[in-house]
């Protein structure tokens, strides 16, 4: 069973065609708004770069989680002091820590909706009050096929996902839109 939702088989191809400028912006203002030194899970971390890079440019301390070998080795070389694990976000041991703050770009989505509905209960689990949630999903409710893995994608929509979030004892502080027409989910733990 591929855990990576198709990414390990495109890897390569997916760490030459991102766009690291892409969401680069987005990412480095919500990372300027946590603390110095904060505690930052970075799910779906693939090799790390622009996501991690950014919030490591920025004084915190990352752990990365991605479900593709691939990926994950390329990200112990960009990052070796930074702790990575090979799972499955939704099983990852690393949830039985605490951070400071949970990014999860470009993933949500990649994964069935009851897997999205327990990401959410595990962040919520993972942080303490005050602790901050970034997403990125389309706001409509939607069914595509991801460009580069071909797989099913399913975006839950804007309702939906502020009704699990509320249930998972979040508020929503922020949602908006990149350059590249991303949509971010912002977070609070109440």
């Amino acid at each position: 069973m591929d855990l990576s939702n198709g990414y390990e088989n495109i890897a390569k191809i997916f760490m030459v065609a991102r766009d690291k400028s892409v969401g680069a912006s987005s990412v480095r203002k919500w990372a300027k708004a946590l603390a110095p030194g904060s505690v930052v899970l970075d799910l779906g971390c693939g090799p790390g770069n622009p996501v991690s890079k950014i919030l490591i440019g920025e004084g915190l301390t990352v752990y990365g989680i991605d479900a593709s070998p691939t990926m994950v080795e390329a990200f112990k070389r960009n990052f070796p002091a930074c702790p990575v694990a090979c799972e499955a976000a939704e099983t990852s041991t690393f949830f039985d820590r605490r951070f400071d703050a949970i990014i999860a770009w470009g993933l949500m989505f990649l994964l069935p909706p009851e897997a999205q509905a327990l990401i959410i209960q595990k962040a919520a689990q993972a942080l303490p009050s005050g602790g901050k949630f970034l997403f990125t999903s389309p706001s409509m409710v939607l069914e595509w096929n991801d460009a580069l893995s071909e797989r099913l994608s399913v975006s839950l929509g804007a309702e939906k996902y502020r009704e699990l979030l509320s249930a998972a004892g979040f508020s929503v502080t922020g949602e908006f839109a990149d350059e590249g027409e991303n949509y971010y989910y912002d977070a609070v733990k109440l």
